[in-house]
């Protein structure tokens, strides 16, 4: 079971519904699923793989059912489906609560709220509400800045230099997500989400003067809540014996949470401007994306060369 929760509390707090009935203290009620339920089958007594641990949401299409069965069908209905101790009930488009959703409601302690939000917008509001907050994470220790329009977590031993090239990055108009830990969800089978936890938000420790407040030194623009984690960088301490990448036809990737991420791996040593070569590695990683690859690019060139000067006459001769 996920260890990770939101109360129904938390939802009425983003969501503002309007409370129709309610007797319980919402704060104790988790949801631990991402998944909710528009509960049609369930209305006609069908309860086959039912999971009564989802939020219940009764649209235009459920609400009109139950306006054409007379009423104690229709409290039968709903009897039938609070029974089963379902967390709560929505109600979307702002629609007339039937007078047996509150009996139903009262006896088996079930809240109800109505929303003004249409049935596939609210759903899909929740749904996306509820995969962040109960996405899977990990915290990484590490810098994780936007730089044009790409979401870079930078990474490496402690006192590779992090924390300066995020300065760097920060001072040249980029936006600052997280500094030392990086808490990033995965909130689908593509993407992860980074933030900073809570505590050091917008915070950066740089050796020798101290902990800084980007938002108050730098301004409010040049900081942002969440970032996607599009590219990877491993900054390390230059090694003469290790060879490195210089052409990159291959792509290395880094997995997190069961996701590969772009990564490169760059060699620090003095003199090298490491916001700029993060710069260049971003606009690289975007452009790959958009399907332009300037290692695959040469390598092509060379060989349409290559198999030009065998075909020449001179060659041949």
């Amino acid at each position: 079971m996920n260890d990770f929760f939101v109360t129904i509390q938390d939802i009425v707090n983003k969501f503002n519904p309007e409370i129709i009935y309610n007797d319980k203290e919402l704060s104790e009620i988790k949801i631990r699923t991402t998944e909710v339920n528009r509960p049609g089958l369930q209305l006609v007594d069908f309860f086959d793989y039912f999971d009564n641990s989802r939020i219940q949401i009764l649209g235009k299409v459920e609400m009109t059912y139950m306006s054409k069965i007379l009423p104690d069908e229709r409290l039968h209905c709903l009897r039938s489906l609070l029974r089963t101790n379902i967390p709560a009930l929505f109600i979307s488009r702002d629609m007339e609560i039937f007078p047996e959703i509150i009996q139903a409601a009262k006896e088996f302690h079930t809240p109800v709220f109505r929303s003004k939000q249409s049935t596939s917008k609210f759903m899909a509001n929740l749904i996306s509400y509820l995969s962040v907050e109960l996405a899977e994470r990990v915290t990484i220790h590490g810098v994780l800045c936007e730089v044009y329009g790409e979401g870079v977590l930078i990474t490496g031993e402690s006192g590779v230099g992090k924390s300066e090239t995020a300065i760097e990055l920060v001072k040249r108009g980029h936006r600052l997500v997280a500094d030392d830990a990086v808490e990033i969800k995965r909130v689908s089978d593509y993407t992860l989400f980074g933030s900073a936890p809570e505590t050091i938000r917008h915070f950066i420790e740089i050796r020798g003067i101290g902990i800084i407040d980007v938002k108050r030194i730098f301004g409010m623009g040049l900081i942002k809540e969440t970032a996607n984690i599009d590219l990877v960088i491993n900054l390390e301490a230059w090694d003469a014996s290790k060879q490195y990448d210089r052409v990159g036809l291959t792509t290395q990737y880094t997995n997190i949470l069961g996701i590969d991420i772009p990564s490169l791996t760059i060699p620090v040593k003095p003199g090298r401007n490491l916001a700029v070569v993060v710069e260049v590695g971003a606009m690289n990683n975007r452009q790959k994306k958009l399907g332009y690859n300037a290692a695959e690019e040469l390598n092509q060139r060379v060989i349409e060369k290559m198999n030009t000067d065998l075909m020449s006459p001179d060659k041949q001769n």
